[in-house]
């Protein structure tokens, strides 16, 4: 059974004052050879591949996921970051530089 994905719109992060937020859609392509990468360590495990090559075929996965957050982060800090910065609001520069950190913490 195939999972239904909520695709409306998701209102803006209340920190953000942009109206359009970047496009990441060309992470699709690389979410989806993730996803792809997934289905087959699934079919690794349930065929009871050998343990090397399962952590082989995770660490691809997880190497590749890594690649989009990097990208989407990069993307964050020279549009969302970067607006807030020269738009000289002190309130608004604190905010993104502590969500940074947050980020930041999540991830290291």
């Amino acid at each position: 059974m195939k999972k239904v994905i909520n695709k409306q719109k998701r209102p803006t992060h209340s920190e953000c004052n942009h109206k359009d937020h970047p496009d990441h859609s060309k992470e699709l392509v690389k979410l989806k050879r993730v996803a792809g990468q997934i289905e087959g360590i699934i079919g690794m495990i349930e065929s009871r591949r050998y343990c090397p090559d399962i952590l082989i075929q995770t660490r691809a996965a997880k190497s590749a996921l890594q690649s989009v957050e990097h990208s989407i982060l990069k993307t964050h800090i020279e549009s969302c970051v970067q607006e807030a910065v020269e738009s000289g609001d002190q309130k608004g520069i604190e905010l993104k530089i502590s969500e940074l950190i947050k980020l930041i913490d999540r991830h290291v």
